[in-house]
Order: C-alpha cells, then sequence, then structure tokens
C-alpha cells in the first residue's frame, strides 16, 4: 500500500455509492486513505476530532452527498467552510435542480458531481482537481454557464440596490430565513421581509434559487 499522503472524507449512506466513490478516489488519488460516514452526525464528530489531530494538514478533501438520513449534507459543507476553509468540499448527489445546485455553491461546496455518472467519469472529473480545475459534471457546467449567460438586451442595464437590500440579499444567499436575518440585522421580519418583496421585484425572480445566483453574481455570496 503506498504511503498515505492526503485525507479524504466521504459522506455517503447508501453502500452501492460509497463503494464507488471510494473506488474513484482511489484510482485518481491512490496516495489518498478515504474515511467514509453515513451520517451527518457521525461526519461533524469526526471533522471536530480532526480539528486538534497531528493529521489535520493532510486532510485535502470531502465527499459530501446532500440527502442524509439525518439532515442535509449543506450543513456540513457549512462546516467545512468555516473550520476548513483550505480543504476542497465537493457534493456528489442525486439534485440537479438550481435550488440544490446555488444552496450549495453559496454554502461553499467548490464542486458538483452528479451520482449518475459512472466510476470512470466520476474519476475523470475528480482528475481534474489535479489542474486546479473544479470538480463539475458536465450538466452543473453547462446550467451555470446558461443561467449566468447575460443577454444582449439586458448587458448595461444591472439593477442597484441599496445597502439593505444589499445585505438582504447576502442572508438570504447564505441561507438564513427572513427571521434569521432580520436578528442579524437588528430589524424586524416585517422590515427584512418588505426588502425581500423589493429585491425580488427590482431583479425580476421569484425564488430563492435566483436570489442566490443573483447575490453570488453580484459578489455578496
Amino acid at each position: 500500500m503506498s504511503e498515505v499522503k492526503n485525507l479524504c472524507l466521504l459522506v455517503e449512506d447508501q453502500p452501492k455509492t460509497q463503494e464507488f466513490l471510494v473506488k474513484a478516489m482511489n484510482q485518481v488519488f491512490p496516495e489518498t486513505q478515504v474515511f467514509a460516514c453515513t451520517h451527518l452526525k457521525e461526519a461533524k464528530n469526526w471533522l471536530d476530532q480532526m480539528v486538534n489531530s497531528d493529521r489535520k494538514d493532510l486532510f485535502r478533501i470531502a465527499l459530501v452527498d446532500l440527502g442524509l438520513p439525518d439532515g442535509s449534507g449543506i450543513q456540513l459543507v457549512k462546516k467545512l467552510r468555516d473550520q476548513f476553509p483550505e480543504v476542497l468540499s465537493v457534493v456528489v448527489t442525486i439534485y440537479h435542480d438550481d435550488a440544490h445546485l446555488f444552496e450549495a455553491l453559496s454554502a461553499g461546496a467548490s464542486g458538483y458531481i452528479l451520482k449518475d455518472e459512472n466510476v470512470e467519469m466520476i474519476a475523470g472529473i475528480l482528475k481534474r482537481i489535479q489542474n486546479g480545475e473544479p470538480p463539475l459534471s458536465p450538466a452543473i457546467a453547462h446550467r451555470l454557464i446558461s443561467h449566468f449567460r447575460i443577454p444582449e438586451t439586458a448587458k448595461g442595464r444591472d439593477v442597484d440596490l441599496t445597502a439593505r437590500e444589499s445585505e438582504t440579499l447576502a442572508l438570504l444567499a447564505k441561507g438564513f430565513t427572513v427571521a434569521e436575518a432580520a436578528g442579524k440585522m437588528g430589524l424586524s421580519a416585517q422590515t427584512v421581509a418588505g426588502y425581500v418583496k423589493i429585491i425580488y421585484q427590482k431583479l425580476h425572480i421569484s425564488s430563492r434559487a435566483e436570489a442566490t445566483r443573483e447575490a453570488i453574481r453580484r459578489g455578496l455570496a
């Protein structure tokens, strides 16, 4: 067995999926030891232990499923962003909709891979990390491009937001509820709800996913 030079945290509750993800990691990074967890709580405990571990510097990558038995993998992505900012956090999921995608990116994910890819495809996507490229499934890369492509008619017509509106948009993109955002801003929930309504009207959006995408585009998230 090769000398262990890197550590990877894998959080996946389905045995077969866990098996082929370990296989993909071993294929691309043979000197990486994979620690597999099936629950959010188990993964959080592992991270808490890693904070003071003498092997902390070997921790390089985390593969995180979103739909876990005891909660959302988004919680783990946020924990990784806050405690291990140098670790590459990659979501591996069945969800390919805007809401999950932009929530994960806003939470701190550096990659997004769909589980319906085969082992060879996932290995190829992970291999891009060696070249400093973001690990994204082709379908996700195309989705991002299509969402951030600005129509000719919209160029030069960026809508200005007030400081409070920008602050509200940033908090929404980070996953805070209206009530939580109000607490952060020191305002009433009714006032912040009013800001949200104005933001949606100004930007011609109608969902949190669109709000998150716009916040990322504006550099607020």
